[in-house]
């Protein structure tokens, strides 16, 4: 069976003029049947059975992609249970699991790697990486004492090492497997108890959200298949846009800019999607950025609310895919005794975790010092009266708005170039 399915997308990428993993990674994104499949036929079954269905979903889905290659997760994820399991909840299962993750998914990115961005079975793996070091944070936690536990660990924190019918449930959830999102083992055993409902004992009522989700990722799909064309990456290398005036450099970058960022929303969108439809836990606030259960995309604040903050927009992505630094990384690192210090840490783990290429380097070491400038001036403004009346006046409204939402999305923009770009010799000229 997965042999035929394999020849036939392979047949429609040819007829489609669409490469072959491309093609796999858009259709798999399409995981609505296997929801309403759970939603109408396994909700309320038997845990083992809602495992099963994860764990072969999520194995077609791996092959379906990236073929043999499949074995890397495998192998990876069964090194996992039994460092958790032979070597308990201790601080050493937790460093040989990190390190271990780490190193494999670093040396598949030294082994794979080009000057384009390429879907291999890097692309799940590195989402995978961060799922199996959580698990083993927070079966870690599990052993300490509540108190010295935040209310966050604690929600999170595992009593005892899950079968590894369930770590494979976990790890293959076609709903997280290729681009995330990040979410705990806790709130996938609660899922596949049937625990993540409005409704004890009956399906939840989440079809709407689901549809609005699909909706929305939709309309993101066709803004970003209409305009991205005319804006290439390769044009930001050319020598008539290099020849441009500043101004009009600018103002490229940033429509550039919010049009790669649809690519990305789009896709987080079409994948959460379908996950409201499996369960949902409406009104439950699991992380401090009041991203629920169900895994709800934040609908692109930088479109549905009037944004004035870099840091905001950080945080709404963060809060989507990133989830793992701000729980496992920088809230770990308070040993430092420096907010700064641990940001900066966060932030350059989160490149390397990205991989090798100096663009990864450069754009979240333009973020941090943006962030920081940023709060420089917020602290400037506040100190004065004048400053802090000027948007409210009729006059200065939407000027004022013009020339912040401008910098916004410029500096969100300049550190997506090396971003995309990934070398030093590409992004340097830009």
């Amino acid at each position: 069976f997965f042999f035929s399915v394999a020849s036939l997308r392979n047949q429609v990428s040819f007829r489609v003029n669409e490469s072959s993993p491309h093609l796999s990674l858009s259709l798999s994104f399409l995981g609505y049947p296997f929801a309403l499949f759970y939603r109408y036929f396994l909700f309320g079954k038997q845990p083992y059975i809602i495992h099963l269905f994860h764990t072969f979903t999520g194995l077609w889905i791996a092959y379906f992609n990236f073929g043999g290659e499949l074995y890397h997760s495998a192998l990876c994820i069964v090194i996992q249970f039994l460092f958790l399991r032979l070597m308990g909840k201790t601080f050493t299962a937790v460093t040989a699991s990190f390190l271990f993750q780490m190193m494999y998914l670093l040396i598949g990115y030294y082994l794979t790697a080009t000057e384009r961005y390429d879907i291999k079975w890097t692309m799940p793996h590195c989402v995978l990486t961060l799922k199996l070091i959580g698990f083993a944070f927070d079966y870690y936690d599990g052993g300490k004492e509540p108190s010295k536990l935040s209310k966050e660990q604690q929600q999170a924190a595992l009593d005892s090492v899950p079968s590894f019918l369930e770590v494979l449930g976990f790890s293959y959830f076609y709903g997280g497997f290729l681009v995330g999102p990040q979410f705990t083992m806790k709130s996938y055993l609660s899922l596949a108890s049937g625990g993540m409902t409005d409704v004890p004992g009956q399906r939840p009522n989440s079809v709407g959200p689901a549809a609005q989700r699909f909706g929305l990722g939709l309309f993101f799909v066709i803004i970003y298949a209409t305009l991205g064309p005319y804006f290439p990456d390769d044009y930001l290398l050319t020598v008539d846009f290099l020849a441009q005036p500043f101004w009009y450099r600018c103002v490229y970058v940033i429509v550039w800019g919010k049009i790669m960022l649809y690519k990305y929303v789009c896709c987080w969108l079409l994948v959460v999607s379908p996950l409201p439809g499996k369960g949902s836990n409406s009104g439950t606030e699991t992380t401090e950025c009041s991203l629920d259960l169900n895994w709800k995309v934040r609908e692109w604040q930088s479109d549905s609310v009037d944004v004035r903050s870099e840091i905001v927009l950080i945080v709404c992505f963060l809060c989507f895919c990133f989830l793992f630094f701000p729980r496992h990384i920088f809230k770990r690192l308070k040993f430092l005794g420096s907010k700064l210090a641990s940001q900066a840490a966060t932030l350059l783990f989160l490149a390397v975790w990205h991989g090798f290429h100096s663009g990864y380097f450069v754009c979240f070491s333009l973020e941090f010092l943006i962030v920081i400038v940023e709060k420089q001036v917020l602290d400037i403004f506040q100190e004065s009266p004048l400053i802090q009346q000027m948007p409210a006046s009729p006059a200065l409204k939407v000027p004022f708005y013009l020339v912040q939402q401008f910098i916004h999305w410029l500096c969100m923009g300049y550190p997506l170039v090396a971003f995309c770009l990934f070398t030093w010799d590409k992004w340097m000229k830009v």
